[in-house]
This record gives C-alpha cells, structure tokens and sequence, in this order.
C-alpha cells in the first residue's frame, strides 16, 4: 500500500519536474530568441512567455533522479512443434439392434356396424383393422297399399220359369173275358 502511494507521488512529481524542466527549456529559448532581437517580442502573443519586469531573477530547476522499473518481452527462442496422423485399421465389435415386422394378413370379412373397430394388442402384437366400403343392394318388402274387402249380403227374388217333371202312376182294369182256356 505505501509503495503504490510512492508510486503515486513519484509520478506526480515527475511530472511537475518534466513541467519545470519544459518551461524552463521554453524560457531559455524565448529569451535566446528576445536578445536577438527585440523587437519582435510580442507580450500578447499567446504563446509568449510571461516574462517579469524584473529580469534578474532566474528559476532554478532543482531536479531529482527517479528509477523506473518496467520490463519488455524479448523473443529468446523458438520451439516448432509439428504432428503427423498415422492410421491403422482395427475391428472392433458394435453391438447393433435391429427390429423385424412380421406382417400377417388375416381375413374377417365382418361387416361393422356403427364406429370402426379401434387398434388393440394382443400380447406384442399390435393388431390394426382394415377396413374398406362396399356397396350394399338391400332387396326388402314394401307394402304398397291395402285391399279392404266387405261382404254385403242382399237378397232380391226373381221369377224364372223351369220344367219340373213328375211321374204320376196310373192303374187301368182290364177285363179277363175274351180269355181262351186250354
């Protein structure tokens, strides 16, 4: 923790000093530049430096060495690593699963009455109706119409003439006289 704030204040008084030292480099050079000629010395300029009235007086820079410890990445070798494939042929057993369907077709010929008959298992065997439509010709009896039939019994007289015949027996007397003898 205090070498981190040393650290801090190292850098902070680093760059003050590299500050110093700048301004100071620039004063030297404005000044260099001035008694050459005066003239041209320009106090608005933005870049002027302010100069004092009193010229005499003369910073001293008071400068300190610091360490700076860093480090860099040297490249000091190299290693080449390479591979080759080789193959090689090895058997190996796989145990696989495979399923047969053994499909029986069984004829029923039954005629279905009203919903068709659901898919249902008989032991592992699934059993699957098929089913198709047939056309149907029903022949069947009709009745039509009714006969309604009463007997009306009426009795009239007619008068027909018909021949009756009769046997009637008649009984005549004949006399014996003439009667020969013998």
């Amino acid at each position: 923790m205090d070498k981190r704030k040393d650290k801090i204040q190292t850098s902070e008084f680093e760059q003050k000093l590299q500050e110093s030292i700048r301004e100071d480099k620039r004063l030297e050079d404005f000044r260099e530049e001035h008694h050459r000629d005066t003239r041209h010395y320009d106090e608005s300029r933005p870049d002027a430096p302010h100069l004092e009235a009193n010229t005499e007086s003369e910073t001293i820079p008071v400068v300190e060495e610091t360490v700076r410890v860093g480090k860099e990445i040297v490249e000091t070798g190299k290693v080449r690593i390479s591979k080759r494939v080789h193959e090689s042929e090895v058997d190996v057993e796989l145990p696989t699963v495979h399923e047969e369907i053994d499909v029986q077709r069984v004829p029923v010929n039954m005629p279905v009455e009203d919903t068709p008959p659901p898919v249902r298992y008989e032991g592992d065997v699934m059993i699957i109706p098929v089913l198709r439509e047939e056309v149907v010709v029903q022949k069947r009896l009709v009745v039509v119409e009714e006969l309604h039939v009463t007997r009306k019994r009426t009795q009239t007289n007619e008068t027909e003439r018909i021949v009756l015949r009769k046997e009637e027996v008649n009984v005549d007397r004949v006399d014996n006289t003439n009667h020969n003898p013998r």
